[in-house]
């Protein structure tokens, strides 16, 4: 009867083992297909977005509606991984870069701005078809509240390859402050 016992004990056992190397086998040929199936899917609005940041790389120059003009370039950097938009000469003296990346499935940028701090913003909204990107405020570097003076909010408009607008609004003391258009085009 010992004998007996053990060999059904033995006998559940092989089958468990059997039925969880199974469901693991299932679940794993499930999880490549969902990888597969992702990457034949459409992209998020996020990576559509960066693929049209990609390719503002060259020249540019730029009209403010601040009254002041500014060259810039684009470039893309790290594996085409980071969009790098560099103004050296944003309004006389002032030079600021703006570098423009994914994490995961979201479209951030950092602006080293003139005001010496470090806004993170994250594209919250994609209109027209993906051509409108607005960014909003995150979090960033030397700003330990938020009511300390810094662009708050971009709203990137991508017209056609030559031309786009840029709307950048300061945020200080509980509020929106002002709001500067920048409108770019391409220089041949």
């Amino acid at each position: 009867m010992k004998a007996a016992y053990v060999a059904k004990f033995a006998e559940r056992q092989l089958l468990t083992l059997l039925l969880t190397t199974l469901i693991a086998a299932q679940f794993a040929v499930g999880h490549v297909d969902t990888q597969a199936s992702d990457k034949n899917s459409d992209p998020s609005p996020a990576r559509a977005a960066f693929e049209l940041f990609k390719k503002l790389g060259g020249k540019w120059v730029g009209r403010s509606t601040k009254g002041w003009e500014e060259k810039t370039s684009f470039k893309t950097i790290a594996g085409g991984s980071v969009v790098v938009e560099d103004t050296p000469d944003a309004k006389p003296d002032e030079s600021m870069m703006t570098m423009y990346h994914l994490d995961g499935d979201r479209l951030i940028l950092t602006h080293y701005c003139e005001a010496k701090n470090q806004p993170r913003l994250v594209a919250t909204s994609f209109a027209d078809g993906g051509k409108t990107i607005t960014f909003t405020f995150l979090d960033g570097g030397n700003i330990p509240t938020r009511d300390r003076g810094h662009m708050d909010k971009l709203v990137m408009h991508f017209l056609d390859d030559n031309h786009i607008t840029k709307q950048w609004t300061w945020y200080q003391d509980g509020g929106e402050r002002w709001l500067e258009e920048i409108r770019l085009v391409r220089q041949r």
